[in-house]
């Protein structure tokens, strides 16, 4: 059974797979990482693929899950870690596009911040049609991910700017194709600002990629502390969540 941590059907996935959880912090983004705090949880609650809680581990028994998924499915791959994970072989990553490549009909959306090791790993490899590529861009001392993504010959190309934690500036978004933005959750979350959300829509918009609004998080537009539920996502009074042209 696939875990639905962080994402619902509203968005921009509708399954996640996991045959690897845990991982160690990369970047600022990851200060108040939300699968760190749910593998404790689910430590804590006797979940069997969890005993190892937050450290890497590989879960050869979920490698298959998609081959009993019917129907066609956006599929967010490693919501509980990182699949370029300097502690996963990539004769494992091997593995797992072996049942990708089996599953055309699903889209694999594949999200990272070790775009090095991403890169690296495509270098002798091609990338399937049904997959994603996308790395995370949250401060401005992560946009040189973006020069690792652009390059690759994904059907999709995207960034993830969640959480935001501060205002990017000016990005170069040639060659990619989406861009999603979400403020940061939970009681320790960063507050971001509106001014830095418009300031990647008006790039994104004239750059012709797709803008995705996911969410305020636990800081509202207002800039008032609450439930991220009652912040919502709308932004300038609407919901923008564009997904990108296929």
């Amino acid at each position: 059974m696939s875990e639905k941590i962080s994402l619902d059907s509203s968005e921009w996935t509708d399954k996640t797979w996991n045959p690897i959880t845990g991982c160690t912090k990369k970047s600022t983004g990851c200060l108040h990482c939300y699968a760190e705090v749910m593998s404790r949880r689910l430590k804590a609650m006797g979940q069997e693929k969890y005993v190892n809680g937050f450290t890497v581990t590989l879960h050869e028994r979920c490698l298959t899950e998609p081959l009993s998924w019917k129907g066609n499915h956006n599929i967010f791959v490693c919501s509980m870690s990182d699949i370029y994970h300097e502690d996963v072989p990539f004769e494992f990553v091997d593995r797992m596009f072996n049942v990708i490549k089996q599953m055309p009909q699903h889209r694999y959306q594949i999200l990272t911040k070790r775009a090095e090791r991403m890169k690296e790993y495509f270098s002798t490899r091609n990338i399937p049609e049904n997959v994603w590529l996308g790395v995370t861009v949250e401060a401005k001392t992560s946009r040189y991910r973006i020069d690792l993504l652009r390059n690759l010959p994904a059907s999709v190309k995207f960034l993830s700017c969640e959480p935001l934690v501060e205002d990017l500036e000016e990005i170069n978004l040639a060659g990619i194709d989406w861009v999603i933005v979400g403020g940061e959750s939970g009681p320790q979350a960063r507050p971001m600002q509106e001014s830095w959300v418009l300031n990647i829509r008006k790039q994104v918009e004239e750059q012709g990629a797709r803008f995705f609004f996911k969410q305020w998080g636990t800081w509202g537009s207002d800039g008032i502390k609450r439930n991220k539920h009652a912040n919502g996502k709308l932004l300038k009074g609407k919901i923008i969540q564009e997904m990108p042209k296929i």
